[in-house]
């Protein structure tokens, strides 16, 4: 960068990752938090057109960790293209419009999140809690396409749907008079994916 645009821009990266009130102490006296932002601040400095990140979030404490995926956040909207690296799945999931899951140094998949499940076959899970005929239930929902019925009792339904939240009115409908008191969906993790593809949990 240019002499004359390096000290106001240093002023505009340490108030942006907060650490303005201590830009004369010695970076020894910073906690494990502070440092990892002042890493992504020397990493933005030039404001870079594509930022890799890896583990940025890798033991900080909660407020650090908070403010670091907010400012990830800050750079893709301001049209930087951030490639993240994390263990973390949830991260990925919240922060990423694109993931890939490597393992072994082998890339197995890349999409949305969407694509990944289609990709893999993996279904919604939705639970019915009421009063049903539950023989009634068990063939009404079986003439459903891309439902599969894995419970049903007197009291409770347990189906496994691709789109679930699309087709809820669809089984609705297919179970009629039936008195339904709650529904749970629940949709496969980023997490339950990556072991589906790889048949194992996530190493360290």
């Amino acid at each position: 960068m240019p002499h004359a645009q390096l000290r106001p821009r240093v002023a505009e990266v340490l108030e942006q990752i907060g650490l303005a009130d201590r830009a004369r102490d010695k970076v020894s006296t910073f906690s494990g938090g502070m440092k990892r932002r002042l890493n992504f601040g020397c990493g933005i400095i030039h404001r870079p057109r594509v930022l890799l990140l890896d583990e940025p979030t890798a033991g900080v404490d909660p407020q650090s960790r908070v403010r670091l995926l907010d400012l990830v956040r800050e750079q893709a909207k301001s049209g930087t293209a951030v490639v993240y690296t994390t263990h973390y799945m949830e991260e990925a999931q919240e922060l990423c419009e694109r993931i890939a899951i490597v393992d072994h140094g082998k890339l197995l998949a890349i999409g949305t999140l969407g694509e990944l499940r289609a990709l893999v076959a993996e279904k919604d899970l939705v639970r019915l809690s009421g009063r049903f005929d539950a023989a009634a239930a068990s063939r009404a929902l079986a003439e459903l396409a891309d439902v599969d019925v894995l419970s049903v009792t007197a009291d409770a339904v347990t189906i496994a749907a691709r789109g679930a939240s699309r087709q809820l009115p669809a089984i609705f409908a297919a179970l009629g008079r039936a008195d339904i008191q709650e529904t749970t969906l629940t949709v496969p993790s980023l997490e339950s994916l990556f072991i589906k593809l790889t048949g194992r949990e996530l190493r360290e």
